[in-house]
């Protein structure tokens, strides 16, 4: 079952909070930017900038992703390592809300979100 729309609501409230804080300066946006998407049960930041060999075509590079497990009523962490995929974040694999996510992300103390 999905996430419902309340929580998306809550999560989006969130994630606007995250992104006025976390993005770059408006006349840096060009270059470098953060966004999220949801899919499914799955929260995604990612940063946005130019392709090295096509700078007129923007790519996304994974930062974060959170999955609710509606049964257990928490968020699962993740962090996406050198080998391209999703690896569980050691430090907290689970938090109870999506503002926890946010903190961990925000806070990045070994730094795997952002570098």
């Amino acid at each position: 079952m999905a996430i419902s729309e309340f929580e998306i609501k809550r999560c989006e409230k969130a994630m606007q909070g995250f992104l006025e804080e976390r993005r770059p300066p408006a006349h840096m946006r060009d270059q470098l930017d953060l966004g999220y998407r949801f899919d499914g049960q799955s929260i995604e930041i990612f940063a946005v900038r130019p392709s090295f060999r096509y700078p007129d075509e923007k790519i996304e590079s994974p930062v974060a992703k959170a999955t609710y497990v509606k049964s257990r009523k928490l968020w699962k962490v993740y962090w996406m390592r050198r080998d391209l995929k999703w690896h569980c974040y050691p430090p907290a694999p689970e938090v109870r809300h999506v503002e926890d996510f946010i903190a961990l992300v925000k806070e990045d103390a070994h730094a795997c979100f952002f570098g």
